[in-house]
């Protein structure tokens, strides 16, 4: 389910394709999903379509396709998966509203963290939610963004208000992460698709940040604050 936005108080809780589902009319509510995981893209539309005021007009798997979708399709609402090979999914939120101002979005993501959600709301974005969310609660969800209210997964609302503020960075949070199983820094720059250079920079600031002597000790503080 959803629950209020914690930051403004109480509210009502590959390649382009296109779908038309059974439930599509000219005046039901039109989707578009940004996901690079083909799979679960395509049953989060067979999921959407199954629903009689939703319909998925278009699906991207990448973040510069995304934004270039949505400027063509103008849809109602844009379901955004937080990490794509090329973007951040903030970010293509943030170009979402340049290019269809009228278009709400909406992240759904495996990475739901406070960082990520605090971000989301400053950006003004409607809807943040993790990808074990059910069909019923998805939809519930694309309603709510596309009437101008809030969505936003309740545990992770409250993890958020209970966590504090942050000094990572949602990438530094990103590597440290990764890095939580003993993963080296090549296998760590392959999940987060950054250079392994850039990987050691982020792990450093951590580090620092959190005063902690290695990686190890950092993501014993971050997660025993909730940060990651």
């Amino acid at each position: 389910m959803t629950s209020p936005d914690p930051s403004t108080g109480p509210g009502p809780s590959v390649g382009t394709e296109t779908s038309a589902g059974p439930g599509g009319s000219a005046t039901a509510l039109r989707v578009v999903l940004i996901d690079d995981e083909n799979l679960i893209r395509s049953a989060l539309a067979t999921m959407l379509d199954l629903e009689a005021d939703i319909e998925v007009v278009a699906q991207a798997s990448s973040a510069a396709e995304g934004v270039r979708t949505v400027a063509e399709h103008t849809p109602d609402v844009a379901v955004v998966d937080l990490q794509l090979p090329d973007g951040d999914g903030l970010e293509i939120c943030a170009a979402i509203t340049q290019h269809s101002p009228a278009t709400r979005c909406m992240i759904l993501t495996s990475h739901a963290r406070p960082g990520y959600l605090k971000r989301a709301l400053e950006q003004g974005i409607g809807g943040f939610l993790p990808k074990t969310t059910s069909a019923e609660q998805l939809a519930a969800a694309v309603r709510q963004v596309a009437a101008g209210r809030r969505a936003i997964d309740p545990e992770l609302a409250a993890e958020t208000i209970s966590s504090g503020d942050s000094p990572l960075t949602p990438r530094e949070s990103d590597v440290l992460e990764f890095a939580a199983d003993g993963a080296s820094i090549d296998q760590i720059a392959r999940r987060a698709h950054l250079a392994e250079g850039t990987v050691r920079n982020y792990l450093s600031n951590a580090q620092a940040k959190l005063q902690a002597s290695n990686r190890h000790e950092a993501v014993a503080i971050a997660r025993r604050h909730g940060w990651i």
